[in-house]
């Protein structure tokens, strides 16, 4: 969220500019290079991840500009160039950028933004782009752990006075809505990108009351078809569950109201459920629901599904709109090539006595393959910008970390993972619908074997490269560590 004075191309790491300077007074700002967008390890030690944050950076991409503010700052550090700051003055995106759709499954190092560019403005964009691709791929990779937890319940997101400020409630809602949340408790979330925001009661609401009982007929009178009462403000089953019981059955059975629910903030939610159950279906209120919320994680949600807990719904606060257990998601921005004066493309590569860290290098494109009896995704396979797949003769994949390991695909479907964002600085993609990223998500999810899905040691997902490819890294490795 910004505001008035603010603009978010200076939301940038300051070497961004030390180099960018440097690249001007070199005569390299115009050569164009190629940066990868990719990460490296599945947070929570899951077996895939979900793209989000392409709609953010796209947006951020149009408005890219300097003001007279900033171009005044950049001269008041006395570092910079006046032909740099005048270079800033005129600042607009020019390159090409591709990505993969957001709701994207996604796995470690295949590239899933690649963005071609003058060197100065593929540069300043670095910042952004890993802030907005990772923070919201993060949250949507842990929202659809949540969901695929919850075994086909509703999950709703609650996290906002939880998140890490008002940027990460807003976005967080939305990136966990993509993930396959039902809805979010943020309101300007559902006014800024469509995310259904629902709510009802908090404690402070009962507490105002004379009586439990005067404060939930007082909310049905007011909202008798969107009644959820909080049933824990003194005591759940003594206290809280009988009087829901006698406002529903006094106030909305009457109307002919069938849709109605209690919730469950705290204490022992599987035994507080089951017993809630037992005395609503006593009292004939079988269509009544039960909300649970309460520092719930995909852990606890599966934990309570297998005890029995009678819920019906559950409302998911700090630990996925902060993704407690996994607070980081490691995208990288990496240059991969460089063009020469005649406009050939120089593959680059980055070295590591880390081997995870070394880089596949050169403009690429990445395919998805597909066992056409079942349907499922079988590998992702990196490419040479150039390769392409002929899915009408046997192709044999191998796994890069073992070359050993090889599988001769005949009767497959191949799909290229990246689209075309932007064209020489124009947008040439049209964003989907939130629901529409929302359902491709679902469908990318069951692509995957359950294998893949599993929370513990999943099966590993294998992301190949072609033969050209490996062969071209091969070369690199040799010849530059001898530099």
């Amino acid at each position: 969220m910004n505001s008035k004075n603010e603009n978010l191309a200076m939301l940038c790491d300051f070497y961004e500019f030390t180099m960018g300077n440097g690249y001007l007074k070199n005569n390299l700002h115009n050569k164009n290079v190629y940066f990868d967008v990719f990460f490296r390890n599945i947070p929570d030690d899951g077996g895939f991840a979900i793209a989000a944050g392409l709609q953010q950076v796209i947006e951020y991409i149009e408005d890219l500009h300097f003001n007279e503010e900033d171009i005044e700052y950049f001269r008041s550090k006395n570092l910079f160039s006046d032909d740099f700051i005048d270079y800033l003055k005129n600042f607009h995106f020019t390159g090409d950028i591709y990505a993969v759709p957001e709701g994207t499954c996604i796995f470690p190092r295949e590239p899933i933004m690649t963005i071609k560019a003058p060197a100065i403005e593929a540069q300043i964009l670095e910042t952004f782009v890993l802030l907005a691709l990772n923070h919201q791929s993060l949250i949507a990779t842990k929202a659809n752990r949540i969901v695929r937890a919850a075994q086909g319940r509703a999950v709703l997101e609650f996290g906002s006075r939880r998140a890490q400020g008002a940027d990460g409630a807003v976005k967080g809602a939305r990136a966990a809505y993509i993930g396959g949340c039902a809805g979010t408790a943020c309101t300007l979330t559902d006014e800024l990108y469509g995310v259904p925001a629902g709510g009802t009661m908090a404690h402070a609401w009962v507490q105002m009351f004379d009586s439990e009982y005067e404060a939930f007929k007082a909310y049905c009178e007011i909202y008798p078809h969107n009644a959820v009462l909080l049933v824990d403000t003194y005591n759940t089953l003594k206290s809280g569950v009988p009087n829901a019981i006698r406002v529903f059955k006094e106030m909305l059975v009457p109307q002919g109201i069938t849709n109605f629910a209690i919730r469950l903030d705290s204490g022992d939610i599987s035994y507080l459920s089951k017993q809630a159950r037992k005395m609503l279906d006593d009292a004939g209120l079988t269509t009544c629901k039960i909300v649970a919320s309460n520092a719930l994680d995909e852990h606890l949600i599966r934990d309570l599904i297998m005890q029995g807990a009678q819920v019906d719904t559950f409302g998911v606060g700090e630990r996925m709109i902060t993704s407690k257990s996994a607070p980081v998601f490691g995208g990288v921005y990496k240059l991969v090539a460089v063009e020469d004066e005649q406009g050939n493309i120089i593959p680059k590569i980055k070295l590591s006595e880390n081997t995870a860290k070394i880089t596949n290098p050169h403009f690429k494109k990445v395919y998805r393959l597909y066992d056409n009896e079942t349907g499922k995704a079988i590998a992702d396979e990196i490419c040479l910008h150039d390769e392409v797949i002929d899915n009408t003769k046997p192709h044999v994949i191998f796994d890069p970390m073992a070359t050993w390991k090889q599988k001769t695909l005949t009767n497959f479907t191949v799909r290229e993972l990246q689209v075309p964002i932007f064209k020489n600085g124009k947008r040439v993609y049209d964003s989907p619908s939130i629901d529409k990223i929302r359902d491709y998500c679902k469908r990318e999810v069951n692509s995957l074997w359950d294998e893949v899905k599993r929370f513990e040691n999943p099966h590993r997902y294998y992301v190949d490269l072609s033969q050209k490819l490996w062969d071209i890294k091969k070369e690199l490795c040799v010849a530059n560590s001898m530099k």
